[in-house]
């Protein structure tokens, strides 16, 4: 991207904030989005303090990079929108890349990557309310699920009190169920099938409604087992696999009714040929 767009960004933030909740209230809203498979690009990784991709530490560290690649992304054939934090939304909406997109805002973010905290994921960046004041689609909240770590039961009560503040205001409730294990320190996602499907009868029951739940998945193996598990739609994750390493998984849990589309990240703004166009035509064409 060149570098006047972003000088302009930083110009209008610092002279005009209320240009933001402008911006948001002329974006023109998505038609019948929840009708059909969704292709969602994920962003809301820096919130966390990842900003490495496989053996790119520093990959995400350049906001006009990543804000560059998203339009990429955003702009190609069957991208239906993009998952984010307020940070990120706000720069796209001011860039004019929002109108017709699905904005899903990311919530609880508080769970940094690496600290001995991270199981306590607390909600600091959007509710329910702020939400729906700016207009967009839906919110998504991470459920890390560690019996071993006492910072997953606040976790858990906050996404209830979240999937039901949601409902009120109609908006979807995208929940992240991931059951996980500290190795040598590190927080690691628990890829067995048994424990996925633990998890997900847990995220399937949080809060007083499940009408506005969807579930992002990761893919593991057998999961069409997996994916019995569950009558609330399901989107894929992306992980930070190399897309080529994805692509046949993603194909063969999109064969399931059950599945609704993918919300991926890293694995797509970030290809190892950094040909962002190509890697998510690829992942938008098994939809």
């Amino acid at each position: 991207m060149p570098g006047e767009p972003i000088r302009d960004l930083t110009a209008r933030r610092a002279a005009r904030p209320d240009a933001v909740r402008e911006a948001a209230r002329r974006r023109r809203r998505p038609d019948r989005w929840t009708g059909q498979r969704l292709m969602i690009i994920a962003a809301d990784h820096p919130a966390r303090g990842v900003i490495g991709v496989r053996d790119r530490p520093l990959a995400m560290a350049s906001r006009a990079d990543l804000l560059d690649r998203l339009r990429v992304a955003l702009r190609r054939p069957g991208v239906h929108g993009v998952l984010a934090t307020a940070d990120i939304i706000e720069d796209l909406l001011l860039l004019g890349e929002l109108d017709g997109k699905v904005v899903i805002g990311s919530m609880n973010r508080g769970g940094l990557a690496d600290a001995v905290f991270e199981l306590d994921d607390r909600f600091t960046g959007y509710d329910a309310d702020s939400l729906a004041v700016m207009g967009y689609e839906g919110g998504k909240m991470l459920c890390r699920i560690d019996p071993e770590d006492p910072g997953t039961l606040p976790t858990l009560e906050a996404c209830g009190r979240a999937v039901t503040a949601l409902a009120r205001h109609g908006l979807l409730a995208m929940v992240e169920p991931l059951p996980v294990r500290r190795v040598d320190g590190r927080v690691r996602l628990d890829a067995d099938p048994d424990a996925l499907i633990r998890a997900i009868g847990i995220a399937s029951a949080l809060g007083g409604t499940s009408a506005y739940t969807w579930l992002k998945l990761p893919v593991v193996d057998e999961m069409e087992r997996v994916l019995e598990a569950t009558t609330l739609p399901v989107l894929l994750l992306g992980g930070d696999a190399a897309p080529d390493e994805a692509y046949e998984g993603w194909r063969k849990a999109l064969s399931n009714p059950a599945v609704r589309g993918l919300v991926v990240g890293r694995a797509l703004l970030y290809p190892a040929d950094d040909d962002v166009a190509a890697a998510v035509d690829a992942a938008a064409a098994l939809l």
